[in-house]
């Protein structure tokens, strides 16, 4: 597979902030390919072959409701790989086209993929860099729960559905803190990339 030469994962867990250092990042001029959005419109296209697995009773108003979704593949881990099965490699493939075409600018851009190493990490992408957006436990629990309006035990089943911020940090190139305010976060933003530019003399190429 192509190495991608120019592309700089960032990953992370949820609730960890991994949207607010994009935006930061989108601000200093880079471009970004969100794998989220990308999930958000294969699940849509999938729309047919998810329902016929998981039943129209995931469905609201004739379309797939998220949450009810998943409620479902929290609760169930063959449910979730089964799901994963069906958007996992069109999610792929899609960041892989973009990433291919953006490539092609000879500049550095970031692939902003959540689940990076639970789907296959460098072996399958082969990115220029890997930086991990971590933050406390106790502190992601408190975030999710506030921003998915969830319980601890539903916090808790999502964010063991997914490889600890602890191992993804050990796992990475880079790490961006970020358990204080936004204003720190934006401090860390800019130091990580005042690191890339002092480790990597062609950095940046917005």
């Amino acid at each position: 597979m192509q190495k991608l030469e120019y592309g700089i994962v960032l990953t992370g867990g949820i609730a960890s902030g991994k949207s607010s250092v994009c935006k930061i990042l989108c601000n200093e001029g880079f471009e970004i390919i969100d794998a989220d959005k990308i999930a958000h419109e294969i699940l849509k296209k999938s729309k047919r072959e998810i329902i016929k697995k998981f039943g129209e009773g995931i469905l609201e108003n004739g379309e797939i409701d998220r949450s009810r979704l998943g409620k479902i593949v929290f609760d169930n881990q063959e449910k979730r790989i089964m799901l994963e099965n069906i958007l996992h490699p069109k999610i792929f493939c899609e960041i892989l086209s973009q990433a291919k075409k953006m490539e092609q600018n000879k500049k550095f851009y970031f692939l902003d993929i959540p689940l990076f190493f639970e789907t296959g990490g460098r072996e399958r992408y082969f990115p220029f860099l890997v930086v991990s957006v971590y933050v406390d436990r106790e502190v992601q629990i408190q975030r999710l729960m506030l921003r998915n309006k969830l319980s601890k035990s539903e916090a808790l089943k999502r964010m063991n559905a997914q490889i600890s911020l602890e191992d993804k940090r050990k796992k990475s190139d880079f790490v961006i803190e970020n358990n204080g305010k936004l204003e720190e976060l934006l401090e860390s933003v800019k130091l990580f990339l005042q690191n890339l530019e002092k480790n990597y003399p062609l950095f940046p190429q917005k």
